[in-house]
């Protein structure tokens, strides 16, 4: 199951990728489900709390600092485009791996 779960990741990586040159208006949706699955199937306990730390760092650069960097052009509206999918990618998985995180810390009182 850890092999499908690596899988999804790459496949959620590669179409966060491909998402900044053909527009679909289902992509979001596909990545957020991805994450899901990559959430549940991919993080175990003993990587959660990597994961959760990468992801925070991830999405507050992904919001805010890519954006004032990469302000005008096509390439930097590419650039935004894949980011923000891999946003939505990271961000469903990492929702995922908190919520197990808070009904773990909760089971062990």
């Amino acid at each position: 199951m850890k092999n499908v779960g690596k899988w999804l990741f790459l496949a959620g990586i590669i179409l966060s990728v491909v998402s900044g040159y053909i527009t679909w208006s289902g992509m979001p949706l596909v990545l957020i489900l991805l994450g899901f699955i990559v959430g549940f199937v991919n993080i175990n306990e003993r990587e959660s709390q990597k994961f959760l730390v990468a992801a925070i760092t991830l999405l507050v650069v992904g919001t805010a600092g890519m954006s004032a960097l990469f302000s005008t052009g096509s390439l930097a509206g590419t650039i935004q485009l894949v980011l923000n999918d891999f946003v939505s990618f990271v961000a469903a998985s990492a929702f995922v791996v908190a919520l197990r995180e808070i009904i773990s810390t909760e089971s062990e009182k």
